[in-house]
């Protein structure tokens, strides 16, 4: 296996990679026709490189066979009413070994001929490897024909599309074939045909609408030449083009690259590149979302309530459904804003559903403790305050009598006890206002705690309920796009240019020429 096989073989494989891992998320279509690509790849480089498929397409009238007998030198393919009309491939191989190709291609036995270069008396050398076929009429009122061209088109190595001066802007040709090959350029290569019918101050001039018609369709630097098989007039040109093809032996490898080019970029049309996603920002405007939902707040400043009164019983509610609902809707709009139908919808069986995120919530909430017991150290000083407070009432009530003769005492010991029942209220008060400080400070700490273990909990519900399977399903999409690309060609091929020789190898540069007059006559002119 060549470096070059093992390139394409590799990017083959990114590509099937990147179709099994984005499974149902494709648009079934898409998914069909890159899997397609795939298996024809597959298939194209299990049968080597090393021969060159040349496919002659065109319309009724067109001159394909002719020109497919005049380049062979053979008078082999049915020409004008001695065609048939059946969807049958004509092939001419310049090889003994391209009966395992012809077979992929469905030529039918009675339809192809080899040119054996030692029996020839012309010399066929240069030709060597070539396979030459000769398509049905694609515009033909037969579907069971455009059938073939369809099947056929995919699988060769340089398409040769031959119109003729009266229909080579039929839309059938353009709507229906040149627009859709985008990427294909250095694969293609249009032949003006029965150029022998035109004026020569017009042949330029019918070149270049030719180009004007290719650029419209999305088609740059297709090689375009005339001939004319009835007078052989470009024929020269046309065989040396078709030697270039041979010796470059890299056109059926640029023909596969270009398939899995197109494949690729139909793909990433599936998966776009910029996919804005904060998580972090995701998950913080949800959580404020079911905190509400839940109350959070009221139930932590219920529990303040209690720590700083001595008593109630806060306790978490279900969060009310239409707000979950609510925000699950608007995580999937945010996530999924820039995704494809396929991945959006994806997306919304990933993340779980309402219910599950409502009693999510429920079961982590109920594990937050709503702890309303009161300051430890609030009993004894309590205690105290009490104590002190009797020992005051009772000091001034022994003062109150002494001072009024009730009970015999000196004025001394009155005193005493009015100096002790003051100090003994103040300290009473004192200790009061302190255990109320202390149940405050620790009715606002217990209430910030609620606070910060519920969002904690909430957000690990988020994350779990939509976080997780968002950024699993993100990171999906990212894989996806990055082997798409992978396999996409990096290097196109340069189209070929025309009868200037070129270096032969896989990293072929071609040159590019204006408009010219060939050796016999003709007209030709590469795109720029």
């Amino acid at each position: 296996m060549t470096s070059h096989d093992a390139q394409l073989r590799a990017r083959t494989e990114d590509l099937e990679r990147a179709v099994d891992l984005a499974g149902d998320r494709l648009d079934p279509a898409v998914a069909a026709q890159v899997r397609d690509a795939i298996g024809g790849v597959r298939e194209r480089l299990a049968l080597g490189v090393d021969h060159t498929v040349v496919a002659l397409a065109g319309g009724t009238g067109s001159g394909k066979s002719s020109l497919f007998n005049r380049v062979s030198r053979l008078d082999f393919a049915d020409v004008g009413v001695k065609r048939p009309t059946t969807a049958r491939i004509t092939a001419c191989a310049w090889s003994d070994e391209a009966t395992a190709l012809l077979d992929w291609l469905e030529v039918d036995a009675e339809r192809r001929i080899t040119r054996d270069g030692m029996l020839d008396a012309d010399d066929e050398s240069a030709l060597g490897g070539l396979v030459l076929l000769d398509l049905p009429d694609h515009d033909s009122i037969e579907p069971a024909h455009r059938a073939v061209v369809d099947r056929v088109l995919p699988l060769v190595d340089l398409l040769v599309w031959v119109v003729d001066p009266q229909k080579y802007a039929d839309d059938a040709l353009h709507s229906g074939y040149l627009q859709k090959s985008a990427g294909l350029e250095g694969s293609m290569v249009v032949v003006l045909n029965q150029i022998d019918t035109v004026p020569e101050s017009r042949r330029a001039s019918l070149v270049e609408d030719m180009d004007r018609l290719l650029t419209e369709d999305g088609l740059t630097g297709v090689y375009v030449t005339t001939v004319s098989a009835r007078t052989g007039e470009g024929l020269d040109e046309l065989r040396d083009l078709l030697e270039q093809a041979v010796a470059r032996r890299s056109v059926a490898a640029s023909r596969v690259a270009g398939e899995l080019d197109r494949a690729g970029a139909l793909l990433l049309a599936e998966i776009p590149g910029d996919v804005p996603w904060t998580m972090s920002a995701a998950v913080e405007a949800e959580v404020d979302g079911l905190a509400a939902a839940t109350g959070l707040a009221a139930v932590a400043g219920q529990v303040g309530a209690a720590v700083r009164n001595g008593y109630g019983r806060p306790e978490f509610s279900p969060p009310q459904p239409d707000a979950v609902a609510l925000s699950r809707s608007r995580w999937i709009e945010r996530a999924g804003r820039a995704l494809r139908p396929g991945w959006r919808l994806a997306l919304d069986g990933a993340v779980a559903p309402a219910k599950g995120i409502t009693e999510a919530t429920v079961a982590a909430l109920s594990k937050i403790p709503l702890d309303t017991r009161g300051p430890a150290s609030a009993r004894p000083t309590r205690r105290a305050a009490w104590v002190a407070l009797a020992v005051g009432v009772v000091a001034g009530v022994l003062a109150v009598l002494g001072s009024l003769g009730v009970l015999d005492l000196s004025g001394v010991l009155v005193t005493v006890c009015a100096v002790v029942a003051a100090v003994a209220v103040l300290g009473a008060v004192v200790c009061f206002l302190a255990v109320v400080q202390v149940r405050r400070t620790l009715a606002r700490r217990r209430e910030q705690q609620v606070l910060a273990s519920g969002r904690g909990a909430i957000e690990r519900v988020v994350q779990e309920a939509m976080g997780r399977p968002t950024q699993d399903l993100l990171d999906t999409h990212r894989q996806v796009r990055e082997l798409a690309q992978s396999a996409r060609d990096q290097t196109p091929v340069a189209p070929l240019t025309g009868p200037l020789r070129l270096p032969t190898g896989p990293d072929l540069e071609a040159s590019s020429t204006g408009e010219r007059t060939t050796s016999d006559g003709g007209t030709a002119r590469s795109a720029p």
